[in-house]
């Protein structure tokens, strides 16, 4: 797998792990996408992901989902070690692309250091 894996440990599994990132994190909102952050005590930065049905159907929710952790997969250098991140997908009516997905996450958590401080 290497360095630009996906491992297990860098995954948001358990469901009180996101109720407590929901309740306690910082929230920022990008056109399609609400990101969640909260420090979170180790020296790895791990991501969960949130996409409901409102959003379209199977197909539409696993190409999004899909997408969003290749985007965590091939930037997690960059991103500061030590928080949990949630990214949920808002409803919208496009089909988005790789691209824009990348646009917009990059935009947000890889330009703005003050997210993360």
């Amino acid at each position: 797998m290497g360095l630009l894996g996906f491992k297990k440990e860098e995954r948001i599994l358990k469901r009180t792990e996101f109720i407590n990132l929901n309740l306690h994190g910082k929230r920022f909102y990008t056109k399609n996408f609400a990101v969640i952050l909260k420090q979170n005590r180790r020296d790895i930065t791990r991501l969960g992901i949130n996409v409901s049905k409102r959003v379209g159907d199977s197909v539409k929710r696993n190409r999004i989902k899909r997408m969003i952790r290749e985007f965590f997969r091939q930037n997690k250098q960059q991103i500061p070690k030590g928080y949990d991140i949630m990214i949920v997908a808002l409803k919208h009516g496009d089909k988005p692309s790789f691209l824009k997905v990348n646009e917009e996450l990059g935009d947000l958590i890889l330009k703005h250091d003050e997210l993360f401080s």
